[in-house]
């Protein structure tokens, strides 16, 4: 049997072997955590004038190897992440063009307001958060969104008046 002081000064090899496995510093400390578990449950197994870290690191190895069969056999089987984000999606034309319509109406905007439109209506920032990012009062933060929207709003009509092949 060995003792658990023994077991704590194989800790950094042990995370150091995990990391390499995992490439992952939350899935390593997981199975450090699992193996030092393991290691301690199966104490009586140990055999003295072993090398305590040889035989963690195949107790380490063999949960790594189990968890992988694992993830591969089950969740990628029934997980539909994978083939979610393989997916393309591409927006519709009327969609297409709407947002080319609206990135040219921002454009038209004079700076200050284009800067609010962006913080508050697309970064969804507060107006105290963007008074405080600009350094102006948040009275000024809403008078300057209003007139923005008001700007935008009449550019985007003038837009859509003007689309080619626009239904009456």
């Amino acid at each position: 049997m060995f003792k658990y002081d023994n077991l704590v000064k194989e800790m950094d090899g042990l995370k150091g072997f995990a990391w390499r496995l995992t490439r992952n510093t939350h899935d390593a400390e997981d199975l450090v955590q699992s193996t030092v578990l393991r290691a301690m449950e199966k104490q009586h197994l140990f055999q003295d004038g072993t090398d305590l870290y040889k035989w963690t690191s195949k107790i380490m190895y063999n949960q790594f190897v189990s968890g992988y069969r694992r993830r591969v056999k089950f969740e990628s089987q029934y997980d539909p992440q994978p083939y979610i984000d393989k997916q393309n999606y591409s927006a519709d034309q009327l969609t297409q063009i709407e947002l080319r319509e609206t990135t040219e109406a921002m454009g038209m905007l004079s700076e200050e307001h284009r800067e609010i439109c962006y913080l508050v209506c697309i970064m969804g920032m507060r107006y105290e958060e963007v008074s405080r990012k600009l350094d102006i009062p948040v009275g000024t933060v809403r008078s300057r969104l209003f007139r923005a929207r008001e700007r935008l709003k009449i550019a985007l009509e003038s837009a859509r008046q003007t689309r080619p092949g626009k239904l009456h």
